[in-house]
């Protein structure tokens, strides 16, 4: 009984056997085709990967630009594009936003060249341009209806990333089943959504209040201390000054800051600093008068003689 099992067990592998060598066959055919469509390329491959190189530049320029506190060609002072650089928008977690767009042209690059042989990176290199396409129209948005300035740089990276997103849709490798529409654009539509509303709360000062609008009161006391000769002495290291900084939130930039250490903890002091004979951070020079430590808002208003505006009222 058992050998007739046996013989029977033989005789249905012979007979799966062909199925499976057809199937192996099938597959290894679909893969050396899709190889084979990989390395053909795609006509808009070099114009893609050309319009990332290109913001890649752009974007590298602008953080250059904005670490080393210059200002863009063809961007004086005061005009709408310095006040779009120089506005709370400009920057994001720390970095400049133009460094953030560096980071996105390069992962775009990155990913455009794998997709020139690996039409599978399709889903990922979407995502980001998606990412990138996204906030480019929040910040757009931001700077014609809340900056009411526009500036030539911001617009020229918007048509870049944009032309990118618009041309990697054209470029979807349609005779792979999981590039289909209804798989593939869900997720770059929910994280992109995701991030710009990340984007609106953290300048709405929901996450943290010195990236979000100046309160009137805490603006005008800034001003008035600058104004008056007040002076607020400190170090980038120093604890307690940063706290000092905390304390007047989105205006912070506006004190009259200087800082004593420029060349590092242990570098030379400043000569403001050396001059006035500064020992401890922060220290205060109101009215020629020393204090010491961190100084709570209402008493900074105290001691420089502040009267609060009519129309700007504590919040």
């Amino acid at each position: 009984m058992s050998k007739k099992r046996r013989r029977s067990g033989r005789q249905g592998s012979a007979e799966n056997a062909p199925e499976a060598a057809r199937r192996s066959e099938t597959r290894t055919d679909e893969t050396r085709g899709e190889a084979k469509r990989g390395r053909g390329g795609h006509p808009l491959d070099n114009w893609l990967l050309g319009l990332a190189l290109a913001g890649i530049v752009l974007t590298s320029y602008l953080t250059f630009i904005a670490w080393f506190g210059e200002h863009p060609a063809f961007c004086g002072a005061g005009s709408e594009c310095d006040v779009v650089q120089q506005s709370r928008w400009s920057t994001f977690l720390g970095a400049p936003m133009a460094f953030w767009g560096l980071l996105t042209y390069a992962l775009l690059a990155r990913q455009l060249w794998r997709l020139r042989t690996r039409p599978s990176a399709w889903r990922t290199t979407l995502l980001l341009a998606a990412l990138g396409a996204a906030v480019s129209w929040y910040l757009t948005a931001i700077s014609v209806f809340s900056i009411e300035a526009t500036c030539t740089y911001c617009l020229a990276s918007f048509g870049i990333m944009n032309a990118l997103l618009v041309l990697l849709l054209v470029r979807r490798p349609a005779h792979m089943p999981e590039h289909a529409w209804a798989k593939s654009l869900p997720t770059p539509a929910g994280v992109s959504a995701l991030i710009v509303l990340g984007m609106f709360l953290h300048f709405g000062g929901i996450f943290d209040p010195a990236a979000g609008p100046e309160k009137p009161y805490l603006k005008a006391l800034a001003v008035h201390l600058r104004d008056s000769g007040a002076r607020f002495y400190g170090a980038y290291w120093c604890p307690a000054c940063q706290q000092q900084k905390e304390l007047f939130e989105a205006s912070a930039e506006r004190l009259p800051y200087i800082e004593c250490t420029p060349n590092g903890r242990n570098g030379a002091r400043s000569v403001a600093c050396t001059a006035n004979d500064i020992q401890d951070y922060p220290t205060w020079i109101i009215d020629g008068r020393r204090h010491a430590g961190v100084i709570p808002a209402s008493e900074l208003a105290r001691l420089s003689g502040f009267r609060e505006p009519a129309d700007a009222g504590k919040r």
